[in-house]
C-alpha cells in the first residue's frame, strides 16, 4: 500500500515555488509604482515652488522690467529642473524595463 499521509508543508512549498515568478513580478511592479509616485510628487513639488516664487516675484517687484526679469529667471530655473526630471524619468523607465526583462 502507498503512503497517503497529508503533508501541508510540502503542499505549501509546491505552491510557493509555482507562484514565485508571479510574486517577484508583483514585487517589481510595486517598486516601480512607488518610484513613479515619488517622481510625480517631486515634479509637483517643483511646480509648487515655482508658482510660489512667481507669486512672491509679482508682489515684490517694483517695476515691470524687474518683474519680467524675475519671471525669466524663475522659468529658466524651472526648465532646468524639469530637464533633470526628464532624465530621471528615462532612468526610471529603463530600470523598470530591465527588471521586467529579468523575470
Amino acid at each position: 500500500m502507498s503512503d497517503t499521509t497529508f503533508d501541508p508543508k510540502s503542499i505549501f512549498e509546491t505552491y510557493k515555488s509555482a507562484f514565485a515568478p508571479a510574486l517577484k513580478a508583483q514585487q517589481e511592479g510595486v517598486k516601480a509604482l512607488d518610484r513613479v509616485g515619488r517622481y510625480q510628487y517631486a515634479v509637483a513639488g517643483d511646480y509648487l515652488e515655482w508658482s510660489l516664487a512667481q507669486a512672491k516675484a509679482a508682489i515684490g517687484a517694483q517695476t515691470p522690467a524687474e518683474f519680467v526679469s524675475k519671471q525669466v529667471e524663475l522659468t529658466t530655473a524651472l526648465s532646468e529642473k524639469l530637464r533633470a526630471r526628464a532624465q530621471e524619468f528615462v532612468k526610471l523607465a529603463t530600470d523598470a524595463q530591465t527588471a521586467s526583462a529579468k523575470w
